[in-house]
């Protein structure tokens, strides 16, 4: 019997106002540790919020970019609970009318098929302060800077069958609040974090089984492995005959995965009721329009006109535009070096492979934009062959200089001289007598798939020097001389 995971999300994006979503406390990152709750954050006796007007018109910027129901009136509900690191004994959240209703996207498979994904609805809601474990020994910390700060929290359909169309999706959102500028989309800093619930049933049922809810999830790679753990390990209770129970758990990276944080709990068990210090928010749909006609270039968008406008894939197109800052940086490089292909090669290929090994996001990245183009433009005019220009990539990365320091100090230059290239050439064919014969008793259409070797062998002797194109363009006279 073969078994078909459901999944859906709830993604907490952190709203980039300057203040909290009720009171005027800053929302800056980084201070010290509970220097940034105020008397409202705290919600100190005889002390009233004031609804943000500016996490509105986020809600609202969001809710259109994905051409969702906007509700005309919504209103603020009491979330009942107690964690030591929520002060107020309730969070202030949405339940039962929220600002952003039914939606959907798409999103874009490794295969290039797109699928429909529903968004259920977003809601604002106000963030709980920070529980610190790891300093203290045998006690918790609390730092309540984080109380009171504004979150959209943007939950999905049960549309999603695996990790991969999950990450997928997570991407998509990320890439439209980051577009939007509501959100910075910091997964590192908590500005972005992600809930996943997982149920499996056998393949056809219609029924949902229990499922569990992974909370807090600050990576992409790590939504991924959380996930496809959590599968793994609920099929195999099931097929030993257990049952699943419905729960929160914790996804623990050094482990690579989850365990048990608390009992699932349901709408009922924090008695939501309608929060008595807030007054419902009534818009008109002037205001509704007035976002949707001034909202910015949303990745769809983006994705369109780099096809256009640079002739890129579609899967190029795909990867460079999901991502707000990506974006601006492979525009920044074209621009200086006037080829959009060969950007979205480095781009996507070494470059993306620095940022992975690093766990560095493009906005952190050592090397700007100027100095990859001048990398690519090296390329270009043949000063660099493709390995000398990983290598410059890789000392620019550790800050070792300039990209033509970096050329001359370790002798990168490649050869382009006609004459001292036919030299390595022909020494190289001469010390391969065996291959040779085997070109020259080959049929002439099967003698192409041959040059590979002796290719490698000339770049070899050459220390990574030779122009591949000229190479190439001598080889070939010179092996049928001897045919």
């Amino acid at each position: 019997m073969q078994w078909e995971a459901v999944i859906g999300l709830e993604i907490h994006a952190q709203l980039a106002t300057k203040t909290k979503i009720f009171s005027g406390a800053s929302t800056a990152f980084g201070a010290e540790p509970n220097t940034q709750a105020c008397a409202i954050d705290l919600a100190l006796p005889g002390t009233l919020p004031v609804f943000n007007i500016k996490a509105l018109e986020m809600a609202v910027m969001f809710g259109t970019a994905i051409d969702a129901e906007i509700s005309k009136t919504s209103v603020f509900d009491r979330k009942n609970y107690f964690y030591p690191d929520s002060p107020k004994g309730y969070q202030t959240s949405q339940l039962f009318y929220p600002i952003v209703g039914l939606g959907e996207l798409d999103i874009t498979l490794a295969d290039g098929s797109i699928k429909t994904i529903g968004v259920t609805r977003a809601h604002l809601e106000e963030d709980a302060g920070k529980s610190l474990h790891e300093k203290f020994a045998d006690m918790s910390g609390i730092d309540l800077n984080r109380a009171g700060t504004p979150l959209l929290e943007i939950v999905s359909e049960p549309d999603m069958r695996s990790a991969e169309e999950a990450v997928a999706y997570a991407k998509k959102i990320h890439g439209i609040v980051t577009s939007l500028g509501i959100c910075d989309g910091n997964m590192a800093e908590g500005s972005f974090r992600v809930d996943c619930n997982v149920s499996v049933r056998h393949k056809g049922d219609n029924k949902l089984g229990n499922r569990t809810e992974t909370k807090n999830i600050n990576s992409f790679r790590f939504i991924e492995k959380a996930i496809k753990g959590e599968i793994i390990r609920q099929i195999e209770i099931l097929e030993d005959g257990g049952r699943i129970n419905q729960e929160t758990r914790l996804y623990d990276a050094d482990k690579d995965q989850t365990r048990t944080m608390r009992s699932k709990e349901e709408a009922n068990d924090y008695r939501y009721f309608p929060c008595p210090d807030l007054l419902p928010i009534v818009i008109e749909d002037d205001y509704i329009e007035a976002i949707r006609n001034n909202l910015p270039e949303l990745p769809d968008a983006r994705q369109q006109r780099f096809i256009d406008q640079y002739k890129l894939s579609e899967y190029d197109a795909v990867n460079l535009s999901a991502d707000k800052a990506l974006a601006g940086y492979f525009e920044s490089v074209v621009k200086e070096c006037s080829d959009a292909k060969l950007a979205a090669n480095w781009l996507l290929g070494e470059f993306a492979k620095q940022l992975n090994q690093s766990n560095t996001s493009i906005d952190q990245s050592p090397v700007t934009a100027s100095e990859l183009a001048l990398l690519l433009t090296r390329i270009k005019d043949s000063t660099l062959a493709t390995n000398g220009a990983k290598q410059v990539l890789e000392a620019l990365w550790r800050k070792e200089g300039e990209v033509d320091a970096i050329i001359d100090s370790k002798g990168l230059k490649q050869v382009t001289d006609t004459g001292a290239i036919e030299a390595i050439v022909r020494e190289v064919v001469s010390n391969c007598d065996k291959q040779v014969q085997q070109y020259i008793a080959a049929e002439p259409d099967k003698r192409g798939k041959m040059l590979g070797f002796f290719m490698g062998q000339i770049m070899k002797a050459s220390k990574g020097k030779a122009n591949p194109g000229q190479v190439q363009a001598l080889l070939v006279p010179i092996l049928d001389e001897l045919c």
